[in-house]
């Protein structure tokens, strides 16, 4: 559409009605003929709650009409400005997800500062029986959250807001529910048939000093969520992580969760491993920038996975990050890496003063979304074995270079000894049944052109539950 068009859309709506009544059955009929071929080759039908006991759960950021460009030529021009535009959109969104019929729908990006739109979706889902809830990002950015569950699948038992009061004004929602019908029918009375689901939206790593920040907002998640589990006294459940994580699978982001336990359902289903060869075989975004890429994940943590030290993870997580910033923007090697961390040191050795100046230099603190005192100190803390409070070349190549240059994998152990024999010990845990993205064209890391839903693929996941042996609590 040419830019007069656009501004006669936006000053005169009235005239485009029946052009966009055309334009939406049109896309409509083509985008729903997609979604039931999709929700076939899932096996799930449309049913909230299938005879084994599946749960279903989609993930979708939106685009919110005020981010949304109408026009290249003229940047300021946004969806929000046209009426007509947001609101067919929008309701081609939600007939999608009421024909999909999610047991949990996770949105993001949902333009929270239009009263007309958000009772458009609060309104819709209450009749299509979910129970709905959502969180506005801080400092009235106009956008947030919405999290829907269904009442014949789920009762909300507790809901926790997480404002990270941060660098992007991020949020997450944190939602305890249980199942209204036991997941396994047959002996499973006894079994906790509750789960944990998160609803984030990170930010956008607009630079690379921005990596900090992002991984910080996921650390702050498995913070508040370990917490509330030791506030709650709750025995191991599932957990699931959904929304848009602003990072792929080469990014930290994704090896700090791997660390902890965490799978990513769509790659579980779909059998792809974490290395580079599978990296990008699947994409479900098309930034700002034109780059295509893979950042909405479904994230599934079961109660039999090990999940190490939070704090031991981060650190790892951390010195990762570092490894990756001496080699792509200091181009140093394992030969020259100690003479940087000494910098001007008087001595042969690194000196906390000459640490924390290598961090500010490869851009990881110095800035307000950079590393905080507190945090520089505890990575110290993990290098300074001793502790004599410096390190020299020969405890250099035995603690920081071994964190830096040969880490420990970032993949979870998966076997343990301490796991319960007892019935009481047997948890319920998800098995990945299928995973689908929409437009199927993603699927295979290609971008239609024709796709006008969102600038953002919809991910959906189908769990089996089964019957599993739970960690022990240490005693």
């Amino acid at each position: 559409m040419q830019k007069k068009e656009l501004n006669e859309c936006c000053v005169g709506e009235g005239k485009t009605q029946c052009q966009m009544k055309r334009l939406r059955g049109s896309q409509n009929n083509a985008e729903m003929k997609k979604t039931r071929a999709v929700k076939r080759g899932l096996g799930c039908g449309t049913a909230i709650v299938s005879t084994d006991g599946c749960v279903s759960c989609s993930t979708f950021n939106i685009l919110a009409p005020i981010y949304k460009r109408l026009d290249k030529e003229d940047p300021s021009l946004r969806e929000s400005q046209c009426r007509a535009y947001w609101l067919s959109r929008n309701q081609r969104i939600i007939d999608r997800l009421l024909v999909e019929r999610s047991s949990i729908i996770c949105l993001q990006e949902v333009w929270l500062g239009n009263d007309e739109l958000v009772e458009m979706y609060e309104n819709t889902l209450r009749d299509a029986g979910y129970t709905s809830l959502k969180l506005a990002r801080t400092n009235n950015r106009g956008d947030g959250l919405l999290t829907a569950i269904h009442r014949d699948c789920f009762r909300i038992i507790n809901s926790k807001e997480l404002l990270f009061n941060d660098f992007g004004d991020r949020v997450a929602q944190l939602l305890h529910v249980e199942s209204v019908f036991p997941f396994l029918q047959k002996n499973s009375c006894n079994i906790n048939q509750q789960i944990l689901i998160v609803n984030t939206h990170l930010l956008f790593p607009h630079d690379y000093t921005l990596c900090i920040a992002r991984l910080h907002q996921v650390y702050k998640i498995l913070q508040y969520v370990e917490s509330y589990e030791k506030e709650h006294k709750l025995d191991r459940m599932p957990i699931i992580l959904c929304g848009d994580w602003n990072g792929s699978k080469r990014g930290r982001v994704y090896k700090f969760l791997r660390s902890q336990g965490f799978v990513s359902s769509y790659d579980v289903a779909h059998h792809y491993s974490d290395g580079d060869a599978d990296a990008h075989k699947w994409v479900s975004h098309r930034n700002h920038r034109g780059n295509i890429c893979g950042v909405d994940f479904i994230w599934l943590l079961n109660p039999n996975m090990h999940r190490k030290p939070l704090r031991t993870s981060w650190i790892e997580a951390v010195f990762g990050m570092i490894k990756y910033l001496l080699i792509r923007r200091a181009a140093l090697t394992e030969d020259n890496s100690f003479a940087f961390f000494k910098g001007n040191s008087p001595g042969d050795y690194i000196t906390f003063a000459s640490f924390s100046q290598a961090l500010s230099q490869l851009g990881l603190s110095g800035h307000q979304h950079g590393l905080s005192s507190e945090q520089i100190e505890g990575l110290w803390i993990g290098a300074d074995i001793d502790p004599n409070g410096v390190l020299d070349y020969r405890e250099f190549q035995d603690v920081l270079q071994q964190r830096i240059w040969n880490p420990t994998s970032d993949k979870p152990d998966q076997e343990s000894s301490n796991f319960g024999t007892g019935p009481e010990n047997q948890a319920i845990g998800f098995n990945v049944k299928g995973a689908a993205l929409f437009p199927p064209e993603v699927e295979k890391g290609m971008w239609p052109e024709n796709y006008t839903l969102s600038d953002h693929a919809h991910l959906t996941v189908v769990f089996s539950p089964i019957k599993i042996p739970c960690l022990q609590s240490p005693s």
